[in-house]
């Protein structure tokens, strides 16, 4: 199995294509679900050479399957939200310490040290979503944080403003962390201008308020708080790792994190660059469970390395962290 330094250490295409190679290797032997799919699709795991020729696991087999690598017990058992007609999806976690790494590795590369925010999530607290795995990060961030008034502060409106009005009065720097719908919510209910927050949205109404893309979800922000920038989150119960933007919803990965574009009308099939289709991701730190995720997402590349994220198949379940409320 490859370890997990030299997962988090990987450096430059060459090492990241070669390091892929050596996962799928491992999962296409030590994953039987996986190891089906792929001769299943009339494929053996040994005539795959380059990454682009890995088969891309669906995501929906999540919902239906324990999907592990190796041997091991769950450390961790992670779970989408979804509408009550729709099964969750569930991520067996063997290593919680992989996912620590990963979420703190990658908020370090994009923003410096969690030690620098004092962090407030609007988002529902650990006990009440203990098994989601974006309250599971922002209860760690907090943590590192070690920030007087920090914490979560979905069902604490009052105390939520409070806490802004002295941050702001004090001039600390913070990091206002939140579901959409609740940062639309109070962007609509409490317009302010924050001089001294970054504010970061995790992803779309999912069924709470009437849908929003990015795009106007990020000018309803920056008209009410006075912002230049909104930032994002992209991540998922299946991945261990995230996606950061700190711009106009250009998303871009951590090093061990790669995004592939592929033709809607053959999944099988990449995508020109410049072209539009659904997301497959390559995320080394699902090293336990699956590392070649083809997702129910819509996107392109962008030319400066990132991506987009541009919408969801029709046919796909409406699911996401926001529905974790309610």
């Amino acid at each position: 199995m490859p370890s997990k330094d030299r997962i988090f250490k990987v450096s430059g295409e060459d090492e990241f294509r070669c390091l892929a190679m050596d996962v799928f290797r491992y999962q296409a032997g030590e994953n039987p679900l996986y190891n089906r799919y792929i001769r299943m699709l009339g494929k053996a795991p040994e005539s795959v050479r380059e990454p682009e020729e890995i088969p891309f696991f669906p995501v929906e087999f999540f919902r239906e399957h324990r999907v592990i690598t190796g041997k091991g017990e769950p450390q961790l058992v992670f779970e989408s939200s979804g509408t009550t007609s729709s099964q969750a999806s569930r991520h067996f976690v063997l290593e919680e310490e992989i996912y620590r790494e990963s979420y703190l590795r990658g908020f370090r590369l994009f923003f410096g040290s969690p030690s620098d925010y004092c962090i407030l999530a609007l988002m529902p607290s650990y006990p009440d979503r203990m098994h989601s795995s974006l309250v599971y990060m922002a209860g760690g961030l907090i943590r590192l944080s070690g920030q007087t008034g920090g914490g979560f502060y979905l069902d604490r409106p009052g105390e939520l403003l409070e806490c802004i009005r002295e941050l702001e009065d004090s001039g600390r720097r913070y990091l206002l962390l939140g579901l959409s719908f609740a940062l639309a919510d109070l962007a609509e209910s409490h317009p302010m201008k924050l001089k001294h927050a970054m504010v970061m949205e995790t992803g779309g109404m999912k069924g709470h308020r009437k849908e929003m893309t990015r795009e106007e979800l990020h000018g309803l922000l920056k008209q009410a708080f006075g912002l230049s920038r909104v930032y994002s989150e992209y991540g998922m119960t299946e991945l261990l790792s995230q996606a950061w933007s700190t711009a106009d919803g250009i998303f871009h990965c951590p090093p061990w994190m790669r995004i592939m574009i592929r033709d809607p009308y053959d999944p099988l099939s990449p995508m020109a660059r410049e072209s539009s289709g659904g997301i497959n991701i390559i995320d080394l730190a699902n090293i336990r469970s699956c590392s070649f995720i083809a997702t129910q997402d819509i996107g392109r590349l962008t030319p400066d390395g990132g991506f987009e994220v541009l919408g969801r198949f029709d046919s796909s379940d409406i699911r996401g962290c926001n529905l974790m409320v309610g």
